[in-house]
C-alpha cells in the first residue's frame, strides 16, 4: 500500500474555491490511479474525482462536475483536488485514495470505494452559506 496524507481542507463560503492535496509516499506514485471521495457522517463515502498514472483518462462524478478539477504532480508524488464555486452540500470529510494501475495507459473506474486499497486520514471541507 501507498500512505497518503491529505492536507488544505478548511473553512471557505459558498461559491468559493479551495484546493486539497494529496501527498504519497512508500510506494512509485506513478504505478497508482489516483481518486477524492467525501464522506457525511451516516453517509457512505462518495466517489468525487479520479485520474490515471499519466492524467490522461479522468473521472468526475456528475455532482461536482464542472466544478473540480483532479489533478496530479508525478514528480512531487501529489495529487490534488481543485474546488470551485463550492456549495453548502460540498460539506464533507474529504479522502484521498489510490489504486494499482495495472492496465498501462487505459484507465477505468467505477467510482467503487472498493477499487482503492490505500487510503489518507481525510481533510474536513466546510462550505458556509
Amino acid at each position: 500500500q501507498v500512505h497518503l496524507v491529505e492536507s488544505g481542507g478548511g473553512l471557505v463560503q459558498a461559491g468559493g474555491s479551495l484546493e486539497l492535496s494529496c501527498v504519497a509516499s512508500g510506494r512509485t506514485f506513478t504505478h497508482y490511479a489516483m481518486a477524492w471521495f467525501r464522506q457525511t457522517p451516516g453517509e457512505e463515502r462518495e466517489f468525487v474525482a479520479a485520474t490515471s498514472w499519466s492524467g490522461g483518462s479522468i473521472y468526475y462524478a456528475d455532482s461536482v462536475k464542472g466544478r473540480f478539477t483532479i489533478y496530479r504532480d508525478n514528480y512531487k508524488s501529489t495529487a490534488y483536488l481543485h474546488m470551485n464555486r463550492v456549495r453548502p452540500n460540498d460539506t464533507a470529510v474529504y479522502y484521498c485514495a489510490a489504486a494499482l494501475q495495472s492496465g498501462g495507459s487505459y484507465y477505468y473506474t467505477t467510482g467503487s470505494p472498493e477499487e482503492f486499497d490505500s487510503w489518507g486520514q481525510g481533510t474536513q471541507v466546510t462550505v458556509s452559506s
